[in-house]
């Protein structure tokens, strides 16, 4: 998924990307508001992984 159509659908999404990453907040998903580049960003510093495992992470999730 292209950047502006998660920015577009991201109050559709956020309930799927908690589910994925459980330790995310509703505040978490707040300041993300659909930024692809936060949200690895955000994966990264919760779940002390490295940028570019978290950036697989988001890559192999189903939008």
């Amino acid at each position: 998924m292209n950047k502006e159509s998660m920015k577009g659908k991201w109050e559709q999404l956020k309930g799927g990307v908690q589910k994925q990453w459980g330790k995310l907040t509703d505040d978490d998903l707040d300041v993300i508001n659909g930024d692809r580049k936060k949200l690895i960003g955000k994966i990264q510093e919760i779940y002390g992984i490295t940028k570019e495992e978290a950036e697989e992470q988001v890559k192999k999730y189903k939008f």
